[in-house]
């Protein structure tokens, strides 16, 4: 924990407290905006504060680096996805599989919020065009049939890299993961249509790409499947 000590200043002075801390409050917004690259999907070397999704207990400290649970897996670099994340490191040195495993599960967490609110403004940055137009079809569909969508991540057992390929300059990366959720649909007189209210495990394998020479290293959800 952080103590901040402050000398009462005269009855005349102007509150140094309130300062410092509108300073510390500006340092933590500045810190949570990183993680989405400026709002362009997540980048593979952006610190990920674990409090983001609400699924481990927060850091210590905000400057330490990303910390990668044992059940995380970076493939050995003799397996054939392991081989072509080398090829991805020799493309663009700053790549680090760790913090891209960090960056792929908040943005897990945040496009399955996004998507059960209907909230497309917050998917669209987050998603390659045409995973974008499928999303907002179905959001769409979801909406004339007056349905609702309850979405509740309550852990995420592992996250691992499955498949990864690089083609030319186009890297894309396939990443398993298995969560606990309560994922459930509901009519419009709140009847269960699909899903159930109980928390269940479920697998899924999803694919983010960018490519490794351009700029924005931002990476962006192409393809979904059941795992």
């Amino acid at each position: 924990s952080v103590i901040v000590k402050v000398r009462r200043m005269g009855s005349g002075s102007f509150p140094v407290d309130i300062l410092l801390f509108g300073m510390i409050a500006a340092f933590l917004v500045l810190r949570l905006r990183s993680i989405l690259g400026r709002r362009t999907g997540f980048d593979r070397q952006a610190d990920a504060p674990s409090n983001v999704v609400g699924l481990r207990p927060a850091a210590a400290a905000l400057d330490a680096p990303a910390v990668v649970p044992s059940s995380w897996a970076v493939p050995s670099p003799n397996s054939p996805a392991g081989r072509t994340i080398v090829q991805i490191q020799q493309a663009d040195p700053s790549f680090d599989g760790g913090r891209f495993l960090t960056g792929a599960e908040a943005a897990f967490g945040l496009i399955v919020g996004a998507f059960a609110r209907g909230d497309r403004e917050a998917l669209r940055p987050l998603l390659t065009p045409d995973t974008y137009t499928r999303f907002e079809g179905a959001i769409a569909a979801r909406e004339l049939a007056g349905e609702v969508q309850k979405s509740e991540l309550r852990a995420m057992p592992t996250v691992a890299v499955e498949e990864a390929y690089l083609a030319g300059t186009q890297a894309s990366v396939t990443v398993r993961f298995v969560s606990d959720q309560i994922s459930e649909t509901l009519d419009r007189d709140g009847k269960t249509v699909a899903g159930t209210d109980a928390v269940t495990e479920l697998t899924d394998l999803w694919t983010f790409e960018r490519d490794v020479s351009q700029p924005d290293p931002a990476w962006r959800l192409s393809a979904t499947r059941s795992g």
